[in-house]
């Protein structure tokens, strides 16, 4: 049967989901939510950006979020052989307007912001699954099943695939695309009682810069801890080891992290996913739209994959609600919708492909200069600064330009990125001014 037609449709209920449902149904749109999982349920990228604050601000969810997680003010990044190391705070990034994002707990995270629109109005369905899609000329048809084998079809005037790294519509219509210089490979977990600094800095993203490996050290509550290291695919196949050994492995080769988990505890399984890089060859069609992860993902090394999930979710949920309004806007706004998000994604591949592809970019970046407000303007980006802004364009540009002549000539000191054989104190980080 069909139970009537909805405005829109979305696929998949984590942020990118839930966002443009909150913002439809406010806009007084019909708007079906389609999770096949219940929540709560695990996830990782825990560590959120400041400039997903003011779509928070809009969606009505501050004070709940404000309630419920810990503040990030920024991050520190140190080197692996312990040499150097530098803090940035949020504050101080170029034209900073947001001084502030959070460390979440995803599960609650993403139950929190799916509650939420229901509360404004979303129909939501979770532990239902989509078995398959029909493009028609005016509406798309979804056959849907439930978790006790009940099925039905539903029909929406437009489709917006939210579901995640499973990108329904993209491997429906096989679009998929992977970057091969970005397989990569994580394993995390969750630890109790690991020593942090005390003050605004014990909120800081720790993250551990490596040869071969990056380690990361997020903070969810006033005792939990989330922990991982990334790694080339091949590396970890060659371990021969299962994710749980390979990362305590990888813990007891690192002293700087070891240091710090002296009196830690392992209160989660231990998780893993692999090449996970990708994006979409189109991110629309005549009645539909990709958005988050569903769209593409960027390596999780600089905390971009929620902002852009809400970004992209907020701008695909003001499109299509102006396009409900007046169809002959659709080719319009789904093409500067495109080019936003594929604009976003291309700023976040560049620099997430500079870290990987050599010593050089660690080197530059653990030794800042304020000279022409560069650091602030890597700042600026860190934060979630995505934008057009031409007065961070060019200073990235400066930034890359460095970062490529490091190769050549030592403008900052040479790093090994090996971990000393000893156990050694934290190294005694600057303050970077950012």
């Amino acid at each position: 049967m069909t139970n009537g037609i909805y405005d829109a449709a979305i696929i998949g209920g984590g942020p990118a989901g839930s966002t443009a449902a909150t913002l439809l149904a406010r806009a007084g749109r019909r708007v079906i939510v389609i999770e096949r999982e219940k929540f709560p349920r695990f996830h990782i990228g825990e560590s959120l950006l400041p400039f997903t604050m003011k779509a928070f601000d809009r969606l009505g969810v501050r004070e709940k979020l404000d309630r419920t997680f810990l503040p990030k003010h920024g991050g520190e990044i140190v080197s692996a052989c312990g040499s150097r190391g530098v803090k940035f705070y949020f504050k101080d990034g170029f034209r900073a307007q947001r001084d502030r994002s959070y460390q979440v707990t995803r599960s609650e995270f993403d139950q929190l912001l799916l509650q939420h629109s229901r509360e404004n109005g979303a129909e939501v369905r979770e532990e239902t699954t989509v078995k398959n899609i029909a493009m028609g000329e005016d509406r798309v048809r979804l056959d849907i099943e439930t978790l006790d084998g009940a099925t039905m079809a539903i029909e929406c005037r437009y489709l917006l695939d939210c579901s995640g790294r499973q990108t329904m519509v993209g491997n429906f219509l096989q679009l998929k695309q992977s970057y091969d210089h970005l397989q990569k490979f994580s394993v995390f977990s969750h630890f109790e009682n690991v020593d942090r600094a005390p003050g605004i800095d014990g909120t800081l993203i720790f993250m551990v810069r490596g040869l071969d490996r990056w380690f990361w050290m997020i903070p969810l509550t006033a005792t939990r801890m989330s922990i991982g290291v990334v790694m080339d695919t091949v590396t970890f196949r060659a371990m021969k080891l299962s994710p749980e050994a390979a990362l305590e492995k990888c813990i007891g080769e690192q002293p700087i992290i070891l240091e710090r988990m002296k009196r830690a505890e392992r209160v989660a399984p231990v998780y893993s996913a692999g090449d996970y890089s990708y994006r979409n060859a189109s991110l629309f069609g005549d009645r539909w739209l990709l958005a988050g992860d569903a769209a593409g993902f960027i390596d999780p090394v600089f905390s971009s994959g929620v902002f852009l999930a809400i970004m992209s979710a907020e701008k695909a949920a003001d499109a299509l609600d102006q396009i409900l309004r007046d169809e002959s806007l659709k080719p319009r706004l789904f093409r500067s919708y495109a080019r936003r998000v594929n604009k976003a994604m291309d700023m976040y591949l560049t620099f997430v492909s500079s870290w990987y592809s050599g010593k050089e970019f660690t080197e530059v970046f653990l030794n800042p200069t304020n000279m022409l407000q560069i650091a602030p303007a890597v700042n600026a980006v860190l934060a979630g600064n995505a934008g057009a802004s031409f007065a961070i364009k060019w200073r990235m540009w400066l930034f890359y330009f460095f970062v490529r002549a490091q190769r050549f000539f030592a403008f900052s000191p040479r790093l090994s990125l090996v971990p000393q054989k000893v156990t050694e104190p934290t190294p005694e980080t600057a303050t970077a001014i950012f």
